[in-house]
């Protein structure tokens, strides 16, 4: 049944995209002349950003449809109850560790090096903590046949995350983002408040999960 299998191949067609998409960020620098405040040279779009820009959109797509398909089609597989979660979890959080790396760190003689993504090693490791604790409560909870679907908080969470990332590529790709434009301004506005719900969202799930464990906690 054909129907059975497109769900699967769209979540494994998620893990290629995000496989190109951490190569290209991997290999692809800021150049750093871009940075001098007294260039004069004309703005030419930095192709390698927007190209990285769009699989991350495409890898996006594959996400919204791959799930409902298989709910509607109930074809839901223990493959895409693994993989399906999976191929969302590494894409984000490697998108994440990829915008903090080396490649988008630009060194400048006599100055200290500048991160022009805006993501820094920090706010990294508090995404992954987050998602790395709520998934050992949801785990604990499901086992206990305890109901922690997503809420609000991790929603929003998500549409945030999906948004920036491919935000701040475009943002590098086609705007001066050295100290005091507006697409500076924007980035470190847009990952701030990315750090900001991400962290929102780990503390509604603690509270939602010690409310869920309450009973069993010794008194």
């Amino acid at each position: 049944m054909w129907q059975r299998r497109i769900p699967n191949l769209l979540t494994a067609l998620r893990l290629v995209i995000a496989t190109a998409f951490f190569v290209l960020l991997y290999v692809w620098t800021y150049p750093t002349h871009k940075l001098e405040d007294n260039s004069i040279s004309p703005l030419r779009p930095l192709w390698g950003y927007l190209i990285a820009a769009a699989l991350f959109g495409l890898a996006a797509v594959t996400d919204a449809i791959d799930g409902p398909l298989a709910r509607r089609w109930k074809v839901v597989s223990k493959f895409g109850r693994v993989m399906d979660p999976f191929a969302d979890k590494i894409l984000v959080v490697g998108a994440f560790v990829l915008l903090a790396g080396p490649a988008f760190g630009v060194e400048r003689p006599g100055r200290e090096p500048f991160q022009v993504s805006g993501v820094h090693s920090w706010m990294v490791l508090l995404i992954l903590a987050r998602e790395l604790l709520v998934t050992s409560i949801r785990a604990i909870a499901e086992e206990s046949g305890i109901d922690f679907s997503a809420d609000w908080s991790g929603k929003a969470k998500m549409i945030m995350q999906a948004t920036v990332i491919p935000a701040i590529l475009v943002l590098l790709g086609i705007t001066e983002i050295h100290h005091g434009t507006w697409g500076r301004w924007t980035i470190d506005l847009a990952v701030y408040a990315t750090v900001f719900v991400t962290l929102l969202s780990a503390i509604t799930y603690v509270r939602r999960g010690w409310q869920a464990f309450a009973a069993d906690m010794p008194r």
